[in-house]
Formats: C-alpha cells, structure tokens, sequence
C-alpha cells in the first residue's frame, strides 16, 4: 500500500476514525436531567411496532434540476461551488480520508453480543466491522442499529430473555427476521476507489458508515482497511475545499436543507423504551428532547441506547430519558445548533472546527424548528444541480 506519509490532501490531526477527540465543546444543560423525577411504567405494554422499514432506502429523485428561472449571482455561486466539491470527490479515494495513524477493531462473527457490547464501550467506539473467520471474509457492520433490534427482539418476545445474551454476532441476522426487519445491505468500497463512488453507495443503501475492503487479487482475500464515516467524509471537504464550500452562501432554509414538519420528539421524562419506539418508528437515528415549551434541551442518539444495555441490564431501558444522558462520558461535546438562515458555507465552518453528527435548528429562543443531519448536507451536495456532462449519480459496479 502507498506510504501514507505521501498522502494528500491532509486530515486533521489526532482525528481517529472510532474514537471521540478528548477536545470539549460546550454541553448541553446538563443538570437538567438530576432535578427531573423518574416516570414508572409497566414491563413490556409499550406498543411496539414491527420495524420493517428501519432505516431502509426511500426512492427519491436522484438529482434536483437547476431551477428554471433566472438565477441570481448567488445562485450562480451556489451551483459553482457545489460542482467544485464534486469534481473533488470525483478525484480522490476514499484511502485518502484515512487519517496518517488510526487503529481498527474487526470482531470475529462468532462472538457473544453482549460481548461485543463491552468491546466498544471499552475502546469508546459505536460501531466495528465483522468478520467471517470460517469463509475469511468480511460479513458487515456492527452498529447501534443491532443493538435496537436486540431490544425489539427483547420486547416482543420477553419469555426468551434467557436466550438473549447467548446470541452470538453470527445470530444478528436471525434476530433481523424474527422481528420483521429486512436485513440491512452490506455495502463496501475499495479504498481506492473514487470517494464519489463510496458516497453514492452510502447513500443509496442509507448507511452511515461504509467499510473499506481491499481484495488479494492471488489469492482472493478481503482484508477490512479501515472504515469511514459521513462525519469524516464531511469534514475531509471542509477542511481541503473552502475555495468551493465558500461559495455556499443560501440559507440552509431557502434551500431545503433538514426536516422541519413532522418532528418527532420526547420528554427528558420519557422512558428509554419509548424513544426506541420514536426512532423505529420515524426511521431516524436522532430524537430532539424538549420541554414543555418546545425549547430545545438535549438530542438523544441511536449510540445513546448502548450504555443503557451494558452487561445485559435490560432493565435500565424502563429508565427516564435525563437518566439514560447522564450515562453519557465526560468528554460529550454537547449537541450543535443553527438557524434557519444560517448560511451552508458557516455550516461547512463547523464541521471543519468540531466533531458534528448532526445540527439542531432552532430560533433566537431556542425553540425547536427542525434537524439537519449528515446526510442531508451529503444528499444537497451530491444532488443539487447535477448536470449531464457530470455523468451518472450512482456509478455502476
């Protein structure tokens, strides 16, 4: 493999592929959750669903058209920028996102899963690649998403609590089907393969994180590089091409970006157990915890419900959500906001200055308005404005 000493453009320092940087920023209200009295319910009454649809692809127009009408200086700027960032992702691998120095857990397909839980709460890390060590072949990737399944098995089936911490990583799958979930795409890329290319695959099959696999081409074995994330793809542009992301000056509202109708929410006294339910339901890994005002207190994530199972306590998911985020470390850097006439171009300044998963939107009162996520600043860059001597959005095999 090349020497990554010779590897450009750079990545920031420090920035290891599975582990939060120790730097802080500013926390979230956090003794909010101690003064908040918890909610008692019942064992297993919660109206759970079957989630067939969690996380699963929606078909959607692969490409917005350049607006028909005249376009402003602005606009013109716009488009120029985001064919810039693209013809940059278009020249670059996805090995180049790769930090100079970064270290990768694989967990064998054969391990316990409540092991595996301890795994990455030791190592301060939320997902690993699996692998087949009886094919010798990668076999997908561990995420917060397994584990709520985990819970969903738990829940509709209470009488095979004892069997849940004997299921082995192997068992994800079967898990997966027994709870009505169509099993997740196991989608990878060749670390030298354009990072448009890695991009497109992660958005199709609506992943967060996609695994770098290389191939022995004597002897056919897959050997799992590394893997990357929206947030490390997102902040490899920021930090290599602010002569394009500066031209990025529409307000994140005129141009569509985030959701804004149909927010799902919850209480800082609302159970584990029901915001689980929330994000199955939606089909979202994030739920905004508000108060009585709107106003705008904490998020709870999909990596939250990890420490809420650790050693198998299954039990602390009837817990309160304050509860549930006061488990979180102590280098937690809080959640990160913005309005909604905040520009693109300020928004690419945050994910080059901090470790950004997903932005808040929010008024001068803090009330809120909606949730950008990764994704949705990917999709706005890979979409908008596509024009045919761009090719193909999805590149094929």
């Amino acid at each position: 493999m090349d020497d990554p000493s010779s590897r450009q453009p750079k990545n920031p320092p420090g920035d290891e592929p599975q582990r939060a940087p120790t730097a802080t920023a500013p926390a979230m209200l956090s003794g909010l959750q101690s003064s908040i009295p918890p909610l008692p319910l019942a064992g297993h009454e919660l109206p759970f669903v079957q989630p067939s649809s969690y996380l699963r692809p929606k078909f959607r127009s692969r490409t917005t058209p350049v607006p028909t009408t005249p376009m402003t200086p602005i606009d013109e700027e716009q488009l120029q920028g985001l064919k810039g960032l693209r013809n940059f992702l278009r020249v670059r691998t996805s090995y180049d996102v790769l930090p100079l120095s970064f270290r990768l857990i694989v967990l064998d397909n054969d391990l316990l899963i409540r092991k595996s839980l301890d795994i990455l709460i030791q190592n301060g890390i939320v997902s690993a690649p699996l692998w087949d060590s009886q094919q010798s072949r990668f076999a997908g990737l561990l995420t917060a998403t397994d584990y709520i399944n985990l819970i969903q098995y738990y829940c509709q089936f209470p009488e095979h609590i004892d069997d849940v911490d004997k299921f082995r990583l192997s068992s994800l799958r079967d898990i997966e089907r027994a709870i009505g979930v169509l099993p997740l795409e196991t989608v990878s890329v060749h670390p030298s393969k354009p990072l448009y290319e890695a991009c497109s695959r992660m958005l199709k099959s609506r992943a967060r994180r996609i695994p770098l696999v290389d191939v022995d081409h004597e002897t056919e074995r897959e050997t799992v590089v590394s893997v990357i994330t929206q947030y490390r793809i997102l902040k490899f542009i920021a930090v290599n091409t602010e002569q394009h992301t500066m031209l990025l000056k529409q307000a994140v509202r005129e141009i569509g970006l985030g959701t804004y109708k149909n927010l799902a929410t919850a209480k800082m006294t609302d159970s584990v157990l029901s915001v689980i339910n929330l994000m199955v339901v939606h089909n979202i890994s994030a739920v905004p915890i508000i108060d009585k005002n709107n106003v705008v207190l904490n998020v709870f994530e999909a990596v939250d419900v990890i420490p809420c199972i650790k050693g198998g306590v299954y039990d602390e998911l009837k817990s309160t959500v304050g509860e549930a985020l006061s488990r979180r470390p102590d280098d937690f850097q809080g959640i990160y906001t913005c309005q909604e006439d905040d520009r693109l171009d300020s928004i690419f300044v945050t994910l080059r200055q901090s470790r950004v998963h997903r932005l808040v939107v929010i008024d001068d009162n803090w009330h809120l308005k909606g949730i950008i996520s990764l994704s949705d600043i990917l999709k706005y860059v890979l979409f908008t404005g596509v024009t045919s001597d761009e090719g193909e959005y999805f590149p094929l095999p």
